[in-house]
């Protein structure tokens, strides 16, 4: 129930099960070793608190999503590093929430083409 509740109303908040424990909060990467995420419940403030869910609506709706938050709002988000934690994978499992990974950015490279210009000489 509570995990539907934080889909409907945060959707770019994650829960994760890890070592029996459950944590809420943002991934800002996940591969095939680790799982790094912004802890939610660390954050000792109420004040702190509303400004990462703010932080995290911006992140969500003028995004790619594809782009981790700690890069795309690199100056805002530097205070909240107290809260990141980093999980092995194996034993970590995403149960909702978005799973943000730095190998999608570069598989998603567009081509470019170059073109030269050659100046005809009259004759």
């Amino acid at each position: 129930m509570l995990t539907k509740d934080i889909q409907e109303n945060f959707p770019f908040l994650s829960v994760v099960t890890y070592g029996g424990i459950e944590y809420i909060g943002i991934i800002i990467n996940q591969d095939a070793t680790v799982t790094s995420m912004y802890i939610y419940t660390d954050i000792r403030s109420e004040k702190e608190q509303k400004a990462f869910l703010a932080l995290g609506d911006v992140w969500w709706w003028e995004s790619n999503r594809l782009i981790p938050i700690n890069i795309f709002l690199k100056k805002d988000f530097v205070y909240f590093k107290i809260c990141l934690s980093t999980f092995i994978a194996k034993d970590c499992e995403v149960l909702a929430g978005p799973q943000i990974s730095l190998k999608n950015i570069s598989e998603k490279r567009v081509k470019k083409r170059s073109i030269q210009l050659v100046k005809k000489a009259n004759s």
